[in-house]
């Protein structure tokens, strides 16, 4: 029996995530995200009451792991599958979603803003150390040591900022950004989705229309 390092080859194996992510979800520069349900509460906790209603865990988890995977140039539809819900039902589960996701932006703006604000302190620390090196050179070591200490933990936090922790901010808050502009649609049955350039088009009018209206409430 031939030898054969299997190991070796699943370490090998390759695949074309931003292909397989275009060919099984974006139809004309939209990303639809099928969600099957049997009832009102996969999608509303079951903890809720009535004028104060929150996702279900699961349902959130779902959303948010497949909108990580989708391209980040297209916009997200939701496509909410089954006949089990009214009207009013419905209204209730797009307000929710909305809203939450909305909750989780404001969160993640608090989160850049306590960043930004660290991050110009930094700068500011940074140079005031390196001047205060700069024309103490003449003092003795023990005063300077602080100075030295005060300059490298201000350079290390702006490294740490700008290709670490930035990053991840940054991915959240786009990431945030999609969730809160997410449409949501509601179906009977699933439907492979047949969208045309026009409702492409009206689709992405809609949320910088969005987008436009929340930058003018600031």
């Amino acid at each position: 029996m031939k030898n054969r390092n299997i190991v070796k080859l699943f370490e090998s194996r390759k695949v074309d995530l931003d292909d397989r992510i275009k060919r099984d979800y974006a139809k004309n520069g939209i990303v639809t995200l099928p969600c099957g349900i049997s009832g009102y509460d996969d999608i509303i906790s079951q903890y809720s009451v009535n004028g104060y209603e929150t996702l279900n865990m699961e349902f959130a988890d779902y959303v948010k792991t497949a909108v990580g995977f989708a391209p980040p140039e297209y916009p997200i539809v939701l496509d909410v599958i089954g006949g089990c819900l009214s009207e009013k039902e419905k209204k209730t589960i797009n307000d929710t979603i909305c809203d939450t996701f909305a909750y989780e932006l404001g969160a993640v703006e608090k989160e850049e803003k306590r960043h930004t604000k660290v991050f110009v302190f930094m700068i500011v620390g940074l140079i005031l150390s390196g001047i205060l090196l700069y024309f103490t050179h003449s003092i003795a070591d023990e005063p300077r040591e602080l100075f030295y200490i005060l300059f490298w933990f201000a350079g290390d936090t702006l490294c740490d900022y700008i290709f670490l922790t930035g990053h991840d901010l940054r991915h959240d808050r786009r990431m945030a950004g999609r969730l809160a502009s997410i449409k949501v649609v509601f179906s009977d049955k699933h439907e492979e989705p047949n969208y045309t350039k026009n409702d492409a088009d009206r689709l992405y009018s809609e949320i910088e229309k969005d987008v436009r209206d929340t930058i003018g409430d600031k």
